[in-house]
């Protein structure tokens, strides 16, 4: 970091009253943007260049939908209010303007959120992630598990005292997974 940066670091004036406050404050200080905050502790998420193909790939195959649907496709931040998450997804659908000047977006704004995994001894996508999604309203969670060689679609995050996705539907890579409306279309897993 430049001195100058770190100078001008120092001089910002911060206080918060909260730990969720200042920790998603600070998060916002680290000069990667990968930065996340899960269930109160701070990772760097270890990225493979694999991973990243797996997504721009998910990207690619839904990019007739979004057109249609005047969606953006991007690995911005997402907080979870009230808790001590603040996630960058792998990919994430949003409706064009609700991403135009955004900092972070709120899970229930976005259509789709994908996340990627290949660390067979993680569980922050396949467990933690899927239940916090679903907790704070995205409509559709895509876990890609490198790992397993599956895809599979979460979707109708149930209600309040009602945790989780009530609904799921799986495939092997190289199948078809459907992805309901709005995106109406069969998702090739073929390259993945």
């Amino acid at each position: 970091m430049s001195s100058d940066r770190a100078a001008g670091r120092r001089h910002r004036a911060y206080s918060a009253d909260d730990p969720e406050t200042a920790l998603k404050y600070a998060l916002q200080c680290f000069e990667s943007d990968q930065v996340q905050l899960v269930e109160g502790v701070i990772t760097l998420p270890f990225r493979r260049w694999d991973d990243d193909t797996t997504a721009r790939t998910v990207r690619d195959r839904i990019a007739p939908a979004l057109d249609r649907m005047g969606c953006v496709t991007g690995s911005g931040d997402l907080d979870l209010p009230g808790s001590l998450n603040w996630y960058v997804p792998d990919l994430a659908v949003v409706p064009e303007g609700a991403a135009r000047g955004a900092g972070a977006l709120l899970p229930e704004e976005t259509l789709l959120v994908v996340e990627v995994t290949s660390d067979p001894g993680d569980d922050t996508d396949r467990v933690t992630k899927r239940r916090r999604y679903a907790e704070y309203g995205a409509p559709l969670y895509l876990l890609v598990d490198r790992h397993e060689r599956t895809c599979t679609l979460f979707s109708r995050p149930g209600e309040p005292g009602e945790p989780g996705y009530m609904k799921s539907d799986s495939c092997r890579f190289g199948e078809s997974l459907h992805l309901p409306e709005p995106f109406g279309l069969a998702l090739d897993t073929s390259e993945f």
